[in-house]
């Protein structure tokens, strides 16, 4: 039963640590937007959004 349990214990050790990789992962690529990039990237959204409510209410 130790070794059942021990197995557990080391699959639930490698899920956190996989989960630290894709968190990291995440953070880093959020970090590499400039400012410039986030805004152009909300703009194109925002205008997405405009063509989408003036399409839907014609």
């Amino acid at each position: 039963m130790h070794s059942a349990w021990k197995w557990v214990g080391l699959a639930g050790v490698v899920g956190v640590a996989a989960g630290g990789v894709l968190v990291g992962r995440d953070v880093r690529q959020r970090n590499a937007y400039t400012p410039d990039d986030i805004r152009a990237r909300l703009h194109q959204r925002y205008e997405r959004v405009q063509s989408a409510d003036d399409s839907s209410e014609a």
